[in-house]
């Protein structure tokens, strides 16, 4: 039997050391184009789809209050404990309770530990943030990178010249430096 070397860091590769093929402005655009070379049968295991100049969003969607903690907590509780009681009456013996009262009984626990929960979670933060807020990262733009062996297929595929990015002035329209 003949051992074969594998490589560690084959999927550690920077994809930002991959030729870039196409940059968008909108994710969904980039994530668009890797769906059209997937379509087309493209191997796409070794495309990437890069943010670049990220900055982090929070948008402010309310204040935190003792109600609005308690309401998320029962929310929280009340799905745990329903999934907890679906589980539970699986398993146990309906001689003695039926699946139905099993998971009831879940629901109402699982709500009442979770406003439990959810006022000592808010009451251990001691109004260092009163406020609920929600948290995305966005990209300036998002650049697809492939394998340069595979480049020219992929830029038939999207229908992008062989040159990319595209020339800034218009071929003839160069100024000459003796005027």
């Amino acid at each position: 039997m003949v051992a074969q070397k594998i490589d560690v860091n084959a999927s550690l590769v920077d994809p930002t050391r991959q030729p870039l093929l196409v940059s968008y402005d909108k994710y969904l655009d980039a994530q668009l184009a890797v769906d059209k070379l997937s379509d087309e049968k493209f191997p796409v295991a070794g495309v990437s789809i890069v943010g670049v100049d990220l900055k982090m969003v929070e948008v402010v969607l309310g204040r935190m209050s003792w109600g609005r903690a308690a309401a998320g907590g029962l929310l929280t509780g009340a799905w745990f404990g329903l999934l907890l009681g679906i589980f539970v009456s699986f398993f146990a013996k309906t001689e003695d309770m039926s699946g139905t009262t099993l998971i009831l009984l879940g629901l109402v626990y699982g709500a009442g530990f979770g406003i439990i929960f959810g006022l000592v979670s808010y009451w251990m933060t001691g109004g260092k943030r009163d406020f609920v807020s929600r948290s995305q990262i966005l990209a300036s733009r998002y650049d697809v990178h492939v394998d340069a062996r595979t480049i020219g297929d992929a830029r038939k595929i999207l229908g992008i010249t062989a040159q990319w990015p595209p020339p800034v002035d218009a071929p003839g329209a160069a100024v000459s430096e003796d005027q």
